[in-house]
């Protein structure tokens, strides 16, 4: 049935009825309605002028966000929208030609888009704006940079438009410098006097850091509008200064400044509080903003407050894939696979393309062996809807693969990426040390500078905990030296590598050198110093290196708590060993872990205190496993406790018959008090159960030139890679 028959009308439709129609869907933002509109103008034998491809265009462009603009389908209605364009002539007209050209850069189409440019027989400013800002937009900077040089030769004047569109390819520390350059360009033209172009700059250099620039740009704008109060406080918020954000919107509403729903969307950026933000949206009204609520949906899932962000999302008018990517993002973080499962499954019913992030999201969660399963699926998912050749996706599955021991699986996708940049070399060298291969590691490092690529500060940090492991120092040395050379600086993060490999490596002087190089050490790093102390037996060292930090003001973890514990039971320091682990509970309200208490327990055994550790044992708040037990097993063979000891062994054998840890004690507990039969038999129950299959190893690094050809060869190559 026609159109013109389906609204009771008798005779032929002409061109302006259908002009009028195809007004009233674009504003009602129905794009499939507009393109059956156009097609039966067609079967109507109505020819379309210049005004009929205008209005398509426009509803095309116009209504195609909300319907998917990366789809296929849209991509084949725009190009048969540019056939009957140039069947018609119409595509003489620049104007027109023009808007098609913006519509296929919203589509991505950049190379059908340039073609159409290069084809107009007629360009204006216009035209080139589209062009520039189309590259702009789609990540094309340098494009859209030499675009920008090539309009300015052709002797086209930039106008306001053509800097607001361009201004944003600067927005990268790589590119400050051409910024800076059309910054002066604007000055020498009078065309940075706009205030949108004045915003635009002012969002450029707090891009690039230089917020002081951007500040000084802020303070110019005679007239500030809320856009440019929006881009000061979305810099602020850029650059981690919240409280300077807060403040700029505190005086934003003291002008009289009415917010919008970008302005709240920017404030939350700002790690503004969601539940204060969401309260001044409700009394502004400007809860009715999908972005805004998205904004606040993606900011309560990042808090972990899943109710709220759940709540609000069934609010949404229309689901969106960010909303449903932070929801399902948080659930992973917790580790709730099975809430992951089902919000993936609602993002397939709504028929949404999960894309990069969304992926990623999901194969972070993937951290329980238990769900190990759930990211080999995700994995076939990724390579059914080619995701994982994303370079994200593909450095998140080599970490993946590379937490579950799964290492050959992470050596087959890295060497499959046709793209190799840093942070894909990064996650395998990673992935290999954590998987206990560093030597793997060390060989990859040198793949890595054979291609040409530049380790940087966490490359090195990878490869020191690979030293730390094989026990590298010579290693470990060369790398701090190359840090060194290459002035890269040693912050909490590369300094915390550079300790712990000193400390496995048998050098703690230089632990301390470079503990005490770091400006500002952050809590990992004082945890890295205290428990070296302790490895060392420096108890006394390791409990003012603990004062000295809370004096800097930081808190302790449990993991600075093991630490201070453990080198209160190397030093024999009963007393301080009773008052960490009160403060530990008292202070901190921390509840110890099984490692803590077979510390102490550990501590009080081996000062002959065995009903004070049993007592400690029998009131623990978690179940004491097998270190607790052979903690106190240990102190029994210490203080030849054999009757206590024959108790402890009942226990761990019924824990673990197989661990050889506890056959090894009670045999050295019998041996102490001379009872050989006893010691023969427990020798002969380790051989019946396999426990006496423990084996250890001693590590010596080679460095003369007479040794062997591997160590040689090793050293040679890393020794030119550090070069």
């Amino acid at each position: 049935m026609s159109l013109a028959s389906s609204f009771g009308l008798s005779t032929k439709p002409n061109l302006a009825y259908f002009h009028s129609l195809l007004k009233f869907y674009t504003e009602t933002k129905n794009p499939r309605r507009v393109l059956l509109i156009f097609r039966e103008l067609l079967d109507c034998n109505e020819k379309p002028n210049e005004s009929t491809f205008a209005l398509l265009v426009k509803a095309c462009a116009s209504c195609s966000s909300s319907f998917g603009l990366n789809s296929l389908k849209t991509k084949v209605e725009a190009n048969q929208i540019h056939t009957h364009l140039v069947k018609s002539g119409a595509d003489q007209f620049t104007y027109l030609s023009t808007a098609l050209l913006d519509f296929f850069m919203k589509l991505g189409c950049l190379t059908v888009a340039q073609q159409l440019f290069d084809d107009m027989r007629e360009r204006d400013v216009v035209s080139w704006n589209a062009l520039i800002c189309g590259f702009s937009r789609n990540g094309c900077h340098l494009d859209a940079l030499e675009f920008f040089v090539q309009m300015c030769r052709e002797g086209f004047g930039p106008s306001h438009t053509t800097l607001v569109s361009l201004v944003p390819s600067c927005g990268r520390h790589e590119l400050i410098f051409q910024g800076k350059t059309i910054h002066g360009f604007g000055i020498k033209t009078g065309i940075d006097l706009n205030s949108r172009v004045k915003n635009a700059f002012t969002s450029m250099y707090a891009k690039c850091g230089h917020l002081e620039a951007a500040e000084r740009l802020f303070q110019e704008i005679a007239e500030k509008t809320v856009v440019s109060w929006n881009t000061m406080i979305g810099a602020y918020g850029q650059n981690g200064f919240f409280d300077e954000a807060m403040f700029a919107f505190k005086q934003m509403r003291e002008e009289s400044v009415e917010a919008n729903p970008v302005t709240l969307v920017c404030l939350l950026s700002a790690n503004a509080n969601p539940k204060s933000s969401h309260s001044f949206a409700i009394k502004t009204g400007l809860m009715n903003d999908c972005s805004v609520i998205t904004s606040l949906v993606c900011e309560y899932a990042r808090r972990c407050n899943l109710v709220s962000a759940e709540v609000l999302h069934k609010s949404l008018p229309q689901k969106n894939l960010v909303a449903l990517t932070a929801i399902l993002s948080s659930h992973a973080e917790r580790g709730n696979m099975l809430s992951v499962v089902e919000y993936f499954a609602q993002i397939q019913k709504l028929e949404m393309r999960p894309d990069a992030v969304t992926m990623v999201s999901i194969l972070h969660g993937i951290t329980d062996p238990d769900h190990f399963e759930i990211g080999l699926a995700f994995h076939g998912y990724g390579l059914k809807s080619g995701l994982s050749s994303d370079n994200l996706v593909a450095n998140v599955l080599i970490s993946m693969y590379s937490k579950f021991d799964q290492i050959e699986a992470a050596f087959s996708l890295f060497f499959e990426m046709h793209e190799k940049p840093l942070i894909s070399w990064n996650s395998l060298i990673s992935g290999c040390v954590q998987a206990g291969r560093s030597s793997d590691a060390f060989e990859l490092f040198c793949q890595m500078k054979m291609f040409g690529q530049g380790p940087d500060a966490i490359t090195i940090a990878s490869l020191l905990s690979g030293c730390g492991q094989l026990l590298y120092l010579q290693f470990g040395e060369r790398f701090h030296n190359y840090v060194l050379r290459n002035n890269i600086e040693i912050e909490s993060f590369l300094g915390t590598a550079l300790i712990d490999m000193y400390t496995k490596c048998g050098r703690i002087e230089r632990a301390e050198k470079v503990f005490k190089g770091i400006k500002e050490p952050c809590l990992v790093t004082w945890n890295a110093m205290i428990s070296g102390y302790s490895l060392y037996g420096l108890e006394h060292k390791a409990l003012s290196c603990f004062s000295e930090m809370r004096e800097q003001g930081l808190n302790p973890d449990h993991i600075t708590f093991l630490g201070v514990l453990a080198a209160c039971t190397h030093g024999g320091l009963v007393h301080e060993g009773r008052k960490y682990f009160e403060i530990m509970r008292r202070e901190f309200n921390m509840v110890p872990g099984l490692q803590h208490y077979a510390c102490l327990v550990s501590l009080l055994g081996r000062a002959g205190l065995f009903e004070e550790a049993l007592i400690l044992i029998k009131d623990m708040e978690i179940k004491p496993d097998f270190a607790v037990w052979g903690s106190l097993l240990n102190a029994c063979c210490i203080h030849q406790e054999v009757k206590l000891g024959e108790y402890l062994a009942k226990k761990l054998f019924l824990l673990d018959n197989r661990s050889g840890g506890f056959y090894v004690l009670m045999s050295n507990l019998y041996a102490i008090k001379g009872k050989w039969d006893e010691v023969a038999k427990v020798r002969r129950m380790m051989r019946e159960t396999g426990g006496d299959g423990c084996s250890g190893i001693s590590v010596i690094e080679i460095t003369s030139l007479d040794s062997t050809n591997t160590t040689f060869s090793s050293d040679v190559s890393l020794e030119r890679s550090l070069l």
